[in-house]
């Protein structure tokens, strides 16, 4: 493949005079109804340009508006609509040219095809009486092409023939004799016109038949043809028709007889009750006088035919392309036949060659043109016309001058492995004009390798016939011509041959017990060899009981079922050995106290009745050891051929001690026996001694006989190497014609070779072989012929009339016209439709250029393009392919989807969550399919039960990619579905759940709570900046949460897989003291850690202890506890329990004083609650004193003071109105809880909060 595509390569880049590689058939009838199309294709270096001949004039296809030319092709089309096709009948005839020369198409001859209708006519009743002869006439119309007649009733019935009514070859309808039962009034003639598929009928006939009185007996009569003889003329390869039919009564029958010679029996057939005789394919050999016989009991009539053949000119040889260096020689030849004998004539560049330049180094003589010393610029397109009365034929081939160095096309430094005693082929392709000479060197280019051991191919292919490990090395290829040099190397590595040294044996064994078959192999060191077990050509039980190992096989616990053949197969990338042995599995001795052995070997073998290819073996059994003797195994060893080797020969019963062995010519025989028993196989007995046959003639000939081309103009004949020479000097004739062309075989004899290649072959063309087996004592029988075909070459043609029908978004079906099956040189495989998206139609989907192939297997010429992409733009073509490869391809056409469904959205987040209100951004889909007409939104709550309630339905504008959904209910979780809508409906669903946050009020309760909580244990900030680390997993992630009284801004949560030494994963907490760790995956474990860094985010300064967070593999639905009844109870009763302790512990400050809470609240000009000191929990002014220091994790502002009126630490923060208030999971506050900032917040100007996140319901539990 390296160099064929190196060849396609150099002719990409080489001047080429033009040469026609598609044209339209000579006689083109067309179809009135269907545009017309004249295809005339061409290639060349540059490309041709084409023009068009009519009737021997130039035709301007620029002056007629109803035809145009197809692009980088010189194929006409005619839109024939509101035209009459009657003006452009003719003949017309392509030329194409480039500056190298002009080539010319063959006169195309269009013509309509015709179907008239049929004439008026009325047509009389016929009277007949019962026993005449009668001919119903048919008489249709005549059309182009012909049509087809057949004769039915009025019910569309075809009416009954025999030997006695029958249809003529001009569609008449004859009795022999008349009978009562053909009186009817419907004999209705129809004539089908193939081309355009219309049926046209005749008026109706009705036939009378009279019964006055029996009709007499006559003799036969001719009613066709007339006279006693006449004559035909048919050409040569058409279909010879002729036809007696004869009148009588009884009715006669006809018969067939060639004057001077046989019938050709597979080209003859006989129609219409023996009334004609058709014979296919006629040839010169089919002339001559056909008798036919019309017999009854009466007597007998005959009519002789003289049969004349002639033969429109056909080719003997065509000229084929030169391609010729400056001063070189070359001949064009062309060579045709016919009867009469046609006209040879010349054509240079499509001009009479008489009125072509004179050209000194070019002579014409009769069917040759002679070059010599051709001159640089004489480049040209030659066409032979060989002519007679009955048709003409044109070829054109070109003369291309160049001169080009050599380039040796092979890749350099291949490297070529073979085994040894093998042969080896090296390539050396090369081009080059003149063409280059081919020299071979190796290693130290000592001297030119020719000669034994060497073999120089034409085509510069190196062979060795068998390669030995000294023949390894660099091989040098040389080409040279008179302009140059170039050169190549290459490499052979003789490698050593696959052997298995010790094969597997033949195992008898018992049942339950362990077999181990042994197979050592010697092979290459360099190749990777693999080794297989087979039982009985099948693979191997899939059982644990078969243990494989490098060089034996082990069956454990045998059981009857492991009975059978066992292969072993070494194989590497070059050979493969392979041997076998058999297992026959016993049943177990069923007593141990008596011992079963093997047989010992038989003994004093004795050869009697000793004939030419017979003989006569006995011998004496061993002992039998308990377990009788179950067969004898006769096995031979040739001395002469394979000395040393025992083959099995034959078996014969325990009970016998004789053998009748059949033997083969030229064979030194020695023959052994062994016993077989229940056990096992004895030992072999002594051998017997030489018993010599002499030789003679092979029995039979090689099987396996095929032939098959490997390249276009080749073909191969194989066969399998007959083992039973039979005698010394074994050979092969191989014999081959070409079938129903030659008669004489073609033969050459052969020895030590398998295949042999016959060159110079037509492509794909059948052949008959024979193979037939010789030696010095004779040749084989007769051999079988076997039918095979030369090589493929690539189809030449492209499908025609390539059309398309989309079905639906997804869906198109491709239709074409089926390539001529001359055109596809080969075994149609098919066709193949290469389809590729380029691009969408909507302007936000991507540029796609995927090319998909679809095979359809036969002589299809539809298929369906599945899978399609909607609303996208493709292109496709189609090409036919063979056993050899693919054609060319079509030109590329084009179709648009419709509009499909559009896919799922690209995503669906959910943001803002607040007590009522809800935010849902999404992104378009991916994949539109068409153009997005909007979104369709659902959305339904969900209780604790998993109770899905009521639907409600949004319908969305399609440029919009959020909503704020309002006026929803608060801690109440919701289930969202969204999707995309085009023209052709709605897209599939999205679904996403997100909940509501709490209620305010919930939140003071536990704000309270949380504050004397902190008064009663008396926590302070110990030294560590990071305490009460804990997470809690939901649904919506795993939310972490921390105490930290550190002044670093820097914060992060760091992650990581427990026991990974991976990097650690940090997410950025902007300053908060919880987060919501997304995207863990389930059943994992992670550690996790809150870490404080420097201003430049890499020193850590604090770092928190790690937590081991364990994520469930099916996280359950969180419970929503801030709307069950035992938990408000709860805190209710929490409440109640504080303000009891708040009493005690004011009692206990005060030492009884009274506090005046309630008169600082009413003098205070602030609606809102005043801080509370940390020292006795009151709520009154903060002093300015360092003693008084905020909550923890209270906000404080960026200059370390903290305001009076300002402070984070309000109640109003905590639960007043306008905030959403949140508390951490270890009940400590955070200063982020209120989702909005009071007006007074933002006048004070310290730092802003972070947007709310929602109530994380698994923190509540963490609390209770």
């Amino acid at each position: 493949w390296s160099d064929l595509h190196a060849v396609l390569l150099l002719l990409l880049i080489l001047p080429q005079p033009p040469t026609i590689t598609h044209q339209s058939p000579k006689d083109f009838i067309i179809d009135p109804r269907e545009n017309i199309v004249i295809h005339c294709d061409a290639k060349g270096k540059p490309h041709p340009s084409f023009s068009w001949t009519r009737n021997g004039t130039h035709f301007d296809i620029d002056q007629d508006p109803k035809v145009t030319m197809r692009p980088h092709s010189g194929t006409l089309v005619v839109d024939i609509s509101g035209e009459k096709v009657e003006s452009y009948e003719g003949v017309y005839q392509c030329t194409a040219r480039n500056e190298h020369g002009t080539a010319v198409s063959n006169n195309i001859v269009i013509r309509q095809s015709r179907s008239p209708l049929w004439s008026k006519e009325r047509n009389e009743p016929i009277i007949v009486q019962e026993g005449v002869s009668l001919v119903l006439q048919c008489r249709p119309p005549a059309g182009l092409p012909p049509p087809i007649i057949f004769w039915m009733n009025i019910n569309f019935q075809r009416l009954p023939q025999s030997s006695r009514v029958s249809q003529a070859l001009n569609g008449d309808l004859y009795f022999s004799n008349v009978l009562k039962e053909d009186s009817r009034n419907d004999y209705i003639c129809y004539a089908r016109f193939p081309h355009t598929q219309t049926i046209q009928q005749k008026q109706p006939i009705t036939v009378t038949v009279l019964n006055h009185g029996s009709a007499e007996e006559r003799r036969p009569t001719f009613l066709i043809p007339s006279g006693s003889s006449s004559s035909k003329m048919v050409l040569r390869g058409q279909v010879l028709e002729l036809e007696c039919i004869a009148e009588g009564l009884p009715t006669p029958e006809v018969s067939w007889s060639k004057v001077s010679g046989e019938f050709p029996a597979k080209r003859t057939s006989f129609l219409h009750f023996q009334k004609t005789l058709r014979i296919v394919d006629v040839s010169e050999a089919d002339a001559g006088e056909y008798r036919c016989t019309a017999r009854n009991r009466l007597a007998s009539v005959h009519h002789t035919i003289r049969v004349t053949v002639k033969a429109a000119p056909y080719w003997i040889s065509t000229p084929r392309n030169l391609v010729l260096a400056p001063r070189e020689r070359g001949n064009l030849i062309c060579r045709a036949s016919g009867t009469p004998k046609p006209t040879i004539t010349w054509a240079m560049n499509g001009i009479p060659i008489e009125n072509s330049p004179k050209d000194p180094s070019r002579k014409v003589e009769g069917d040759t043109i002679i070059f010599e010393e051709v001159q640089t610029g004489s480049s040209a397109v030659y066409q032979c016309h060989a002519s007679n009365e009955y048709g003409y034929l044109l070829s054109n081939a070109f003369v291309n001058v160049l001169s080009e160095t050599p380039r040796v096309l092979t890749p350099a430094n291949k490297v070529y492995q073979v085994i040894r005693n093998s042969r080896a082929l090296l390539d050396c392709s090369s081009f080059g004009s003149p063409i280059p000479k081919i020299t071979w060197f190796k290693d130290s280019r000592s001297s030119t390798l020719d000669g034994d051991p060497y073999v120089l191919h034409e085509n510069g292919t190196l062979e060795i016939h068998v390669a030995q490990a000294l023949n390894s090395g660099k091989y040098t290829c040389v080409a040279r011509n008179s302009l140059g040099i170039s050169e190549n190397h290459v490499y052979l590595e003789v490698k050593e041959p696959t052997r298995i040294l010790k094969q597997p044996e033949y195992k008898v064994v018992q049942r339950n017990r362990n077999v181990v078959f042994e197979c050592k192999v010697k092979h290459d060191p360099s190749l990777i060899p693999t080794m297989t077990w087979v039982k009985d050509n099948g693979e191997l039980p899939d059982d644990e009981r078969f243990v494989v190992d490098s060089d034996s096989l082990t069956i454990t616990d045998v059981t009857e079922n492991d009975a059978g053949t066992y292969t072993c197969i070494m194989i590497t990338t070059l050979d493969q050995d392979s041997a076998s042995a058999e297992l026959t599995v016993v049943e177990a001795a069923p007593t141990p106290a008596i011992v079963y052995e093997q047989p010992d070997p038989p003994t004093d073998l004795e050869l009697t009745d000793q004939k030419p290819r017979s003989v006569q073996l006995t011998w004496i059994p061993g002992d039998e050891h308990n377990s009788p003797i179950h067969m004898f195994v006769i096995q031979y060893a040739d001395s002469l051929h394979h000395h040393g080797h025992w083959h099995n020969l034959t078996v014969v019963p325990g009970t016998k001690t004789t053998a009748h062995l059949k033997l083969s010519p030229y064979v030194h025989y020695t023959f052994r026996v062994l016993a077989l028993n229940a056990v096992g196989l004895s030992n072999p007995s002594l051998p017997s001694r030489v018993y010599k046959t002499n030789p003679s003639a092979p029995d039979e000939n090689p099987s396996g006989v095929d032939g098959f081309g490997t390249e276009h103009d080749n073909l191969v004949i194989s066969w399998k190497v007959s083992i039973i020479a039979n005698g010394p000097g074994l050979q092969y004739k191989v014999m081959w014609r070409q079938k129903d062309v030659d008669k004489e075989w073609t033969s050459v004899t052969v020895a030590n070779v398998s295949k042999f290649m016959v060159s110079g072959t037509p492509t794909f063309t059948p052949y008959e072989v024979q193979v037939q087996a010789i030696n010095d004592y004779g040749i084989g029988p007769e051999p079988a012929v076997v039918t095979g075909h030369s090589g493929e070459d690539l189809p030449m043609q492209a499908p025609d009339t390539v059309q398309v029908l989309v079905l639906n978004s997804s869906l198109a079906e491709v239709h074409w016209e089926p390539v001529p099956p001359k055109t596809v040189r080969g075994r149609l495989k098919g066709y193949k439709v290469y389809y590729w998206r380029e691009r969408s139609l909507h302007k936000h989907n991507p540029h796609h250029v995927e090319q998909q192939v679809l095979t359809f297997s036969g002589n299809k010429s539809h298929g369906m393009l599945p899978g399609l992409q909607p609303y996208s733009l493709y292109l496709f073509n189609v090409r036919v392919f063979n056993g050899k490869g693919e054609g060319p391809a079509s030109s590329n056409q084009q179709f648009e989807t419709p509009e499909g469904v559009p896919g799922r959205p690209s995503f669906l987040r959910i943001t803002n969550p607040n007590l009522d209100s809800l935010t849902l951004e999404w992104g378009p889909p991916y994949d539109r399919n068409g153009r997005l007409t909007g979104y369709t939104l659902k959305y339904q709550t969900v209780n604790i039960s998993d109770v899905l309630g009521p639907v409600e339905e949004l319908a969305l504008p399609a440029n919009e990619t959020s909503v704020t959904l309002i006026n929803l209910k608060y801690s109440t979780r919701y289930k969202f579905y969204f999707n995309a809508k085009t023209g052709q409906g709605a897209g599939p669903v999205v679904t996403e759940e997100a909940a509501t946050i709490m209620d305010e009020g919930i939140l003071l309760i536990l704000l309270k709570l949380h504050c004397c909580l902190l008064l009663l244990c008396s926590v302070h900030p110990a030294a560590p900046a990071f305490g009460n680390v804990s997470s809690s997993v939901g649904e919506d992630g795993t939310l972490i949460s921390w105490e930290y009284w550190g002044a670093e801004k820097n914060v992060y949560v760091e992650y990581i897989v427990e026991n990974d030494n991976k990097e650690w994963q940090k997410e950025y907490v902007n300053g908060s003291r919880v987060y919501v760790l997304k995207g863990l995956k389930e059943g994992l474990s992670y550690r996790v850690r809150v870490v404080a860094k420097g201003h430049n985010g890499q020193a850590v300064l604090h770092q928190s202890e790690e937590l081991l967070v364990m994520i469930p593999a099916m996280a359950a639905r969180q419970v929503d506890i801030a709307t069950q009844g035992w938990f408000i109870g709860l805190m209710c009763a929490i409440a109640l329990l504080i303000l009891v302790l708040l009493i005690i512990c004011f009692i206990q400050r005060n030492k009884g004083g009274k506090y005046p809470v309630k008169e600082k609240e009413d003098a205070h000009t602030d609606p809102e609650f005043q801080p509370m000191k940390e020292d006795d929990c009151t709520f009154g002014e903060y002093s300015d004193t360092e003693d008084h220091k905020p909550l923890k994790g209270s906000r404080t502002p960026s200059n370390g003071t903290v305001h009076r009126d300002n402070s984070d630490d309000s109640l109003v923060d905590y639960g007043g109105d306008g905030g959403d208030g949140q508390f951490n999971e270890d009940g400590s506050f955070i200063g982020q809880y209120s989702g909005k900032s009071s007006a007074r917040d933002t006048a004070g100007g310290h730092e802003s909060s972070e947007a709310p996140s929602p109530v994380n319901t698994s923190a509540m539990n963490s609390f209770v």
